[in-house]
């Protein structure tokens, strides 16, 4: 844009070379006062004619695509320079095509530049800035894949494609390390360096469908900036030189970096932005060209009579403000869910002594050269070494058995033969459902190879393979099912509940997951049918889920108990005396140690290791005849588990071919007789996924399997309800710190806004230089803060206003009298062992001696419910919802209750649920999901308080808490509406500043 003096004393021309359908592709004639165009470039220009203080020339297509001009480029690299917040990037400049770099380095996970390391998922974008295709790698632990993101085609913005995992080698790129943004983009539009107009949209990574409204256009929602943002968006503005500029932003961990700046990008309808671009070029031009002339805001703004009327895509207001009422002054304000993972395959182990010199060499050299250490391996390259050495020792063929004197011998062939079919399973390694383990067992010493010493060296060692456990077809089912039940029920209120509240950022989501594989998809899934999201598990799962192992992983911090517990059980299962508590009431059968278990449960162990010797031979038979199976048929490669994971409907062709329906070989099929869940769990499977194999006696075994596990399995957390509670809380604590946290920090938020204390009229305008000196030390503060933390999560440190970016909606734009409050979500998915271990603590709590005369957290009938419920089978959850009654004092404890509920999951029986209604889901391998059931009476009110006091000596150490966080506070509020009138007012640092050209 070029602005001149045309010496008349009241007209500045105004010269825009711009493409001519940028505004319509129709030139109006000079001094028009009609908006006849709709594009945003035209809506402003029109404004600046309407003042009658311009002349406007625009130079079209002839002047860009014909004469010579210089293009400058913007990079990643200027950013930078400029201080600017970028991601952690890398460029990779060939010459030619398939040019090979010594500096850049390709692996299964990951890519190196220069020995810069990025593991996936990492972007990678082409230098030249007229391709468009970016494309994001995802690491095998995820599922391995790649997403590529294009210019809108359609209702697409990006394609999944789960078989490329090489990066391109064609062309020059930068490679960033991914940001995960919870699948939101932010746009920024700058009009000087001192306003910026910011709007969200659905990020293209998710799932690659473009929102768009009634009219056909992509749905953005404007948002508020943090301070930290504006002043980025001034420092983007000034570096680049350019006064009307674009850029996106992601919002990562609680903080933003700039990834793409555009020039000359405008806000699409939006009639404020117009208005307030239109009176900043305004007076742009005049303190440039014509400082005589007063810039200050005329009254009336000349266009006002002919704009047309604002639509609003705001939420509809019911009740006192929030989608959903409940009674006359009842606010849904949190819920947090506890959720386990999905239907699974059998979780199965390989066990067996290794002394020979290739895995021994193997474990040495993983585990650094010490040969009393364990090793782990788990990477793709650990276990092809493994491969590699396993298939040199693994004979092309079986041979008879000779004689019995070789039978160990040859178990242990059969073995390792079984380690090598795991390790081959689908062609390549996923990484997230095979690990080994190997421990040195016995040591010599021997003279050291240098001659200078002896040394120890390993002669024997244990292997354990672990493998199984990838969710199926029916537990992603299950999953998006679930979720799309909570999307419709959980959020009451108009449409779509919980999808309008996402959409509009009204509504404050997190998503927690273990770091197990089954876990993490389960996660995946839930969030795909919670926000009716579209295409594979494995973009979801990135950009939404957050993983986090010491919350939601492991079983360390009650190992000794539960072996007490496991030993307590074994002694009462082979004397069949269940000790009785005398000082427990006898109505009370919960309170008797190892309630549940059969009174025969003595009797029907025998019957099961006999049933499961039956069972498994026949499995082994079909085992030698599957190899002849699958030559026959030519048509079945080998089962990958890794593409499972967007499977999502039964394998039709396995099962008339007689094979394992979406499972593994019959070869890895094994039942381990001394593990009661093991053998139930395995059971349960075969007769969902793999009834017709026609196994003779699983039905009796899994009937006798399953009196056993329902008493076997809930003991194991504790035999009676005061074991029960200090190993729920033990395994549980950080999760259930986290979630008073999550509770209270909702309180303080609907606290600080229950008085109204802000304006709608929100200043989108950015700090003044006189500002500025107090914005960067605001950051370099914040940086160090945040640089003093450690990589792994903490909760000690953990504050989740400053982690978590918030996405607050723009008043002026939204129809919304209370933008400042949020729904607040976490879902928190887990294994079946923190399902077992919350709930124990929930309803035994009160039995503590520091919470002596109070009652129970949940109700009698509940408890009684409990107690005969036979499990927490896949997908059980526990939902807590808090609510606040704004007619209630904020000092009265009334103030904000909670609501508990629970669902035992898919708890049916494969054997019994024949209903008409089920019998297509059970034709599809899946069992239903229980729906919810209260753990309190109708109409009782726990209050917030009373919960916090039951659960706190069960969470995490009181000390260990953050400090209680103020919500985010609101900067540059006006007092009144006469925003316009007040412009001029906010741009001291304009004058002398360098205009864009």
């Amino acid at each position: 844009m070029v602005v001149e003096g045309n010496g008349r004393a009241d007209s500045i021309t105004i010269g825009v070379c711009v493409m001519e359908k940028k505004v319509g592709g129709i030139l109006p004639p000079f001094g028009s006062r009609t908006l006849v165009f709709c594009s945003p470039m035209e809506q402003i220009l029109e404004r600046l004619r309407a003042f009658g203080e311009f002349e406007i020339i625009i130079f079209g297509d002839k002047v860009i695509l014909e004469d010579p001009i210089e293009m400058y480029v913007m990079t990643t690299q200027h950013l930078e320079k400029y201080g600017i917040p970028v991601p952690n990037y890398a460029l990779v400049n060939r010459e030619y095509p398939y040019q090979e770099l010594d500096y850049f380095i390709e692996q299964e996970d990951f890519v190196e530049v220069h020995g810069k390391r990025f593991m996936k998922p990492f972007v990678e974008k082409p230098v030249n800035g007229d391709d468009h295709r970016i494309m994001i790698y995802y690491p095998n632990s995820a599922g391995g894949g790649m997403k590529e993101l294009f210019r809108k085609v359609g209702n697409r913005s990006s394609e999944f494609h789960p078989d490329v995992r090489r990066v391109r080698r064609e062309g020059s790129y930068i490679y960033e390390e991914f940001m995960p943004t919870g699948g939101t983009d932010v746009k920024v539009y700058t009009v000087g360096p001192g306003y910026a107009h910011a709007e969200a949209r659905k990020s293209p990574v998710v799932d690659g469908v473009v929102m768009r409204n009634p009219d056909g256009k992509e749905v953005r929602y404007p948002v508020l900036l943090t301070p930290t943002e504006k002043q980025m968006s001034r420092d983007v503005c000034s570096a680049f030189r350019q006064m009307v500029c674009g850029f996106d932003l992601l919002r990562c961990d609680g903080r933003s970096y700039v990834c793409d700046v555009n020039g000359w990008s405008f806000v699409k309808n939006s009639y404020k932005y117009y208005d307030d671009a239109a009176c900043i070029l305004r007076k742009i031009f005049l303190d440039a060209k014509a400082p005589h002339l007063s810039s200050t805001i005329p009254p009336s703004l000349p266009w006002k009579s002919n704009e047309p009327v604002q639509p609003t895509e705001g939420l509809t207001r019911q009740g006192s403000g929030i989608i959903g009422t409940f009674g006359q002054s009842e606010e849904l304000r949190s819920v947090i869910v506890v959720i386990r993972h999905g239907d699974r395959t059998p979780k199965q182990k390989v066990k067996l002594k290794v002394t020979e010199e290739k895995l021994l060499n193997l474990m040495l050299k993983y585990n650094g050269g010490k040969p009393r250490a364990e090793t782990k391996l788990k990477s793709a390259v650990q276990l092809q070494d493994l491969l590699d050495a396993t298939r040199q020792l693994v004979p092309p063929t079986r041979s008879g058995r000779e004689s019995d004197s070789d039978a160990e011998d040859l178990e242990h062939i059969e073995k390792l033969r079984q380690v090598k079919a795991v390790l081959e399973e689908g062609g390549h390694f996923s990484g997230i459902y095979r690990k080994v383990q190997l421990k040195p067992l016995k040591w010599i010493r021997v003279p050291k190879r240098c001659g200078d010493g002896e040394e120890e060296r390993p002669i024997e060692a244990l292997m354990i393979l672990k493998y199984g456990g990838v969710l199926t077809h029916a537990g992603r089912k299950q999953a998006e099912e679930l979720g799309r039940f909570f999307r419709n029920n959980i959020y009451p209120g108009e449409g779509t509940g919980l999808l309008r509240l996402h959409s509009t950022y009204r509504h404050d989501l997190k998503i927690y997951s273990s770091d197990e594989g089954r876990v993490q998809m389960s996660a995946a899934a839930f969030a795909k049918g919670l926000l009716d999201l579209e295409g594979q598990l494995t973009p979801i799962l990135v950009s939404l889920v957050s993983k986090d192992s010491s919350m939601l992983d492991g079983l360390e911090d009650a190992s000794i108990e539960m072996d007490e517990a496991k030993a307590r059980l074994h002694e009462i299962i082979i004397t069949n005396a269940k000790a009785k508590n005398t000082n427990e009431p006898v109505e009370f059968p919960w309170m008797v140690d190892g309630a549940g278990l059969p009174a025969n449960a003595s009797q029907l162990l025998p019957k099961m290791a006999k049933l499961t010797k039956e069972v498994t031979a026949q499995v082994k038979l079909l085992a030698e005849d599957e190899d002849e199976k699958l030559a026959l048929t030519n048509s079945f490669s080998r089962y990958d588990q890794a593409k499972a994971f967007g499977k999502t409907t039964i394998d039709v062709a396995r099962i008339a071919a007689g094979l394992p329906c979406g499972s593994e070989s019959f070869l890895l099929i094994r039942f381990d007789i001394t593990q009661i869940p093991d053998v139930y769990d395995s059971c349960k499977y075969d007769l969902l996924h793999n009834a017709h194999l026609n196994l003779e006696g699983l039905e009796e075994l899994f009937k006798v399997a399953q009196l056993l596990a329902d008493g076997v399995i809930p003991n194991e957390y504790g035999i009676n309800p005061k074991q029960k509670l200090k190993i729920g809380s033990k395994i549980a604590r950080r999760l259930l710190g986290k979630i008073l946290i999550d509770l209270r920090n909702t309180r303080e938020e609907a606290i600080s806004v229950s008085d109204p204390k802000f304006t709608e009229d929100e200043a989108t305008f950015l700090p003044t230089k006189e500002s500025e000196y107090q914005q960067k030390l605001q950051t370099r503060n914040e940086d160090g803060r945040r640089s003093s933390s450690t990589s792994e999560k903490s909760l000690d440190q953990e504050d989740e206003d400053d982690r978590e970016t918030k996405y607050r909606l723009d008043p002026k734009y939204a129809n919304v009298k209370t933008p400042d409050r949020h729904v607040r979500t976490r879902l928190y998915f887990t294994s079946e062992s923190h399902i077992h271990s919350l709930m124990n603590v929930l309803r035994y709590c009160n039995l503590d001696e520091c919470l002596q005369g109070e009652d129970s957290l949940v109700c009698q009938s509940a408890l009684d419910r409990l107690h005969r419920t036979r499990e927490l089978d896949y997908m059980s959850n526990i939902v807590l919802r808090m609510f606040e009654n704004t007619e209630v004092p904020l000092e009265d404890e009334k103030r904000f209750r909670i609501e508990m509920t629970f669902s035992r999951g898919a708890d049916l029986s494969p054997l019994e649920d024949k209903t008409s209604e089920n019998t297509s889901l059970l034709q599809e391998h899946t069992l239903p999901i229980m729906g919810p059931e209260r753990l309190q009476e109708v109409g009782s009110c726990l209050t917030l308080d009373k919960f916090e006091k039951m659960v706190r000596p069960f969470a995490m150490p009181p000390e260990d808490f953050p400090p209680a966080a103020a919500p985010q506070a609101f900067s540059g509020y006006f007092k009144g509406s006469g925003m316009l009138e007040r412009l001029a007012s906010l741009w001291p640092f304009h004058k002398g500043a360098t205009n864009g050209k």
